[in-house]
């Protein structure tokens, strides 16, 4: 599938009707989401045939988009469900096989590493902070292959130093930074949208050794 076409597809998907600030929930737009998941496939091969997870998955568009690359199976994780309504609804409308859950992240449980791919937009911890980071912990736990993740770019230093030192990571790489697109959604917003610089990553997990034991 081409970008543009997969943008497309992503450019028609349901948002939030009633979005919940204590949840920080912003629609991941299509531009973004199309650019992050055609990298993971294209770049590193990281999403088709792979066990794709997309944490905090809100009305679904990481997840829809890993499934129209030709992920082998998909689960979104999200704890609201409201959120997952709207994405099931949406995996539907495209004849999409994707598997919603209701789980907060932070304490998500995974016996072993059967995810390959963790893709995700966490809420940027302005309410709750270092939100952002504990998805990054547990998506490094879970994930054997590649973790994606959407990050400001003013924590750049500091969610790769965590990253390597504090969660092992085998790696941490910018790969380009974007212009997150947020529109006026709540009451305190002044203006009618706002641009703010992210940074997608690449996360590589460090194996786990087994125990012959």
């Amino acid at each position: 599938m081409k970008l543009k076409q997969l943008e497309g597809l992503l450019g028609n998907l349901d948002q939030f009707s009633a979005p919940k600030i204590e949840l920080e929930q912003y629609p991941t737009g299509p531009h973004i989401a199309s650019r992050m998941l055609y990298t993971a496939e294209n770049s590193f091969e990281d999403v088709s045939d792979k066990v794709v997870a997309d944490f905090g998955c809100g009305c679904g568009t990481l997840g829809i988009a890993a499934a129209l690359l030709g992920a082998d199976h998909v689960i979104g994780f999200d704890v609201d469900a409201d959120s997952l309504e709207i994405a099931y609804l949406n995996a539907e409308d495209l004849e999409l096989d994707v598997n919603f859950v209701q789980s907060d992240i932070r304490n998500l449980q995974c016996r072993g590493k059967i995810i390959d791919t963790v893709v995700m937009n966490p809420p940027f911890g302005t309410r709750n902070k270092g939100v952002d980071m504990d998805f990054l912990s547990v998506a490094l736990k879970v994930a054997s292959q590649a973790v994606y993740s959407l990050h400001k770019t003013t924590t750049r230093e500091y969610v790769k130093k965590t990253a390597l030192r504090e969660y092992n990571a085998k790696s941490a790489e910018v790969l380009c930074e974007l212009r997150y697109d947020v529109p006026k959604l709540y009451k305190f917003h002044k203006k009618k949208e706002v641009d703010i610089a992210v940074d997608l990553w690449r996360f590589v997990p460090t194996p786990t050794v087994e125990s012959d034991v």
